[in-house]
């Protein structure tokens, strides 16, 4: 059975700092791309940033700078290290992760940056 479960979200000031982790369980971890979406309120779930399984990131362009993805083979772990939030990164983040077709969903953790 697969399973990614995300912890570290929370309340935090703007400006403020989270690293939100996702550990998988059910899948060969390493052959498998990771991501973060996130969805707020009223709008849809939009991709934050990926990481293939050689390590190569992309990230949207409004965390560009601030957020840095990474991951842990040795641990099934995907790190979302988020700085410098902004009340505009308020949302529920999903782990996901991707391989051929392949294509797996975690629960969600909810992010709240207060002014």
């Amino acid at each position: 059975q697969v399973q990614l479960v995300e912890s570290g979200g929370g309340l935090v000031q703007a400006g403020g700092s989270l690293r939100l982790s996702c550990a998988a369980s059910g899948i060969i971890f390493r052959i498998f791309s990771m991501g973060w979406y996130r969805q707020a309120p009223e709008k849809q779930r939009e991709l934050v940033a990926t990481i293939t399984s050689g390590g190569g990131t992309n990230y949207a362009d409004s965390v560009k700078g601030r957020f840095t993805i990474s991951r842990d083979n040795a641990k099934n772990t995907v790190y979302l290290q988020m700085n410098s939030l902004k009340r505009e990164d308020t949302a529920v983040y999903y782990c996901r992760s991707t391989y051929l077709r392949y294509d797996y969903w975690g629960q969600g953790t909810q992010v709240t940056v207060s002014s």
